[in-house]
Parts: structure tokens; C-alpha cells; sequence
């Protein structure tokens, strides 16, 4: 792991962007109960934290080895878009910006910054996402910019948790999509021990949810809230 990466799971933990609590877990937008949420948000505030994430963003991107002339980064809407745009200043890109559906109303364009009429003409893709958790939204952002005719390879997010749910979406799609992220799930552990945000008994917990994610929540008696 790199410095920059210890520093950012630090500062994460310090304005509270990454929380862990095994102890009254978090609802997730899935429903499910988790000891981990994560609000990349919160990078945005002070003008440190946010040039420490654009670096690392920078650092990521740069160790991809993605030499396009006319590379295109696409945010997705609406937490990666300002990490998106921040990369696509330092780098030189064009930028773009992907809806998780069609506005309802004008042009009802989903991907933004072309015209509703274009394609994204074969143009390689960088999607920059905030987080990967479960990996649906993300795939289905990759999708979006394969339909637009856009040759998407790669996802470069700032945290990702981890899980093999993800992994094995982005393995099924045809092209596989590469992810790479700022910051784990192994370092943030690492580093929250070193700093004592977590006990010997949440650490234990832990370590239950990261083998069984979507098990652990009902086993402890934090059932899933079903959606009405």
C-alpha cells in the first residue's frame, strides 16, 4: 500500500467519510445491514483532502498505463462527476457525465456533455467512479458508454469494498472491465486498527462480514429492511 493511500484512509476516518460500526450497522441502499459506509463526499470540503484524493486519482491513472490521445473520462452521476472533472483538468481529457437512466424531460440524454443525437464514435473511456460497493451501478454505467458505441476497459473509483459480487459483475461483461481503486478495504482495516477506531471485538466482526457480507447482517439480528 502507499503512503498516499494510508493518508486518505486517515483523513477518511478523521471527517468521517469511511465509518465503521459493527456494533449498530448501516442500512445500505440494497436494504441490507453493514458494519461500513463510506461517503467520499466528504473529500470534497477542505481543499486538502480534495488535492490529496485528486492526486492519488492522478497516481492511479497514470499507473494504468492508458496512453489514448483523446482519451474520455466519464463521471458517473452524480458522486464521481467532480472527481471526474478534477482528473480530466490535470489530465487534459475530455469529460463527460453518466445518468443511471434517461432525464424524463428535454433531450432526455443519459450521457451528458455530447449531443443527444452522438455516439461516443469508438473514443476510449475512463469511468470514474466514488465507490464500489456491490458493482451494479458501476457495470451498468460501462454498459451505458459500450451502447454509446464509447470502448470503456477501465474503472478507476476511490474506494471499493471489495466484495466478490462485484468482481464477478465486472468479470461477465464482454469485455471484461479492469477496476482499479484509490483506496481498499484491506488498508482501511489496516489502518483503523493502527489508529484504534476499531476493538479486538469489532475487528473480529469485521473480518465475519467480509467473509459473508449479505449473511452477516441477519446472523447478528440485523435483518434486511425490505423496500416498500
Amino acid at each position: 500500500m502507499s503512503d498516499l493511500e494510508r493518508q486518505i484512509a486517515k483523513i477518511g476516518l478523521v471527517i468521517e467519510a469511511l465509518k465503521l460500526n459493527p456494533n449498530n450497522p448501516f442500512t445500505w441502499a440494497s436494504g441490507y445491514r453493514m458494519p461500513i459506509y463510506n461517503d467520499n463526499r466528504r473529500f470534497l470540503f477542505d481543499s486538502y483532502d480534495r488535492g490529496l484524493v485528486s492526486e492519488a486519482l492522478l497516481q492511479s491513472y497514470r499507473g494504468m498505463h492508458i496512453r489514448e490521445r483523446h482519451l474520455i473520462i466519464a463521471g458517473t452521476s452524480t458522486a464521481g462527476i467532480p472527481w471526474g472533472t478534477l482528473l480530466a483538468d490535470r489530465t487534459g481529457a475530455n469529460f463527460i457525465y453518466v445518468r443511471d437512466k434517461p432525464k424524463d424531460h428535454g433531450l432526455r440524454n443519459q450521457i451528458e456533455g455530447i449531443g443527444s443525437e452522438s455516439d461516443l464514435s469508438g473514443g476510449r473511456i475512463l469511468l470514474i467512479e466514488d465507490l464500489i460497493s456491490t458493482g451494479g451501478s458501476s457495470v451498468k454505467a460501462v454498459q451505458t458508454l459500450r451502447d454509446a458505441k464509447g470502448d470503456c476497459k477501465d474503472c478507476l473509483s476511490i474506494f471499493n469494498y471489495g466484495l466478490p459480487e462485484a468482481k464477478r459483475l465486472f468479470e461477465d461483461l464482454t469485455p471484461p472491465c479492469n477496476v482499479n481503486s484509490v483506496l481498499t478495504y484491506e488498508t482501511l482495516i489496516d489502518v483503523a486498527k493502527e489508529e484504534r477506531y476499531i476493538t479486538e471485538n469489532e475487528i473480529r466482526l469485521l473480518e465475519e462480514w467480509r467473509a459473508d457480507p449479505f449473511g452477516w447482517g441477519e446472523k447478528h439480528g440485523f435483518p434486511r429492511i425490505e423496500k416498500k
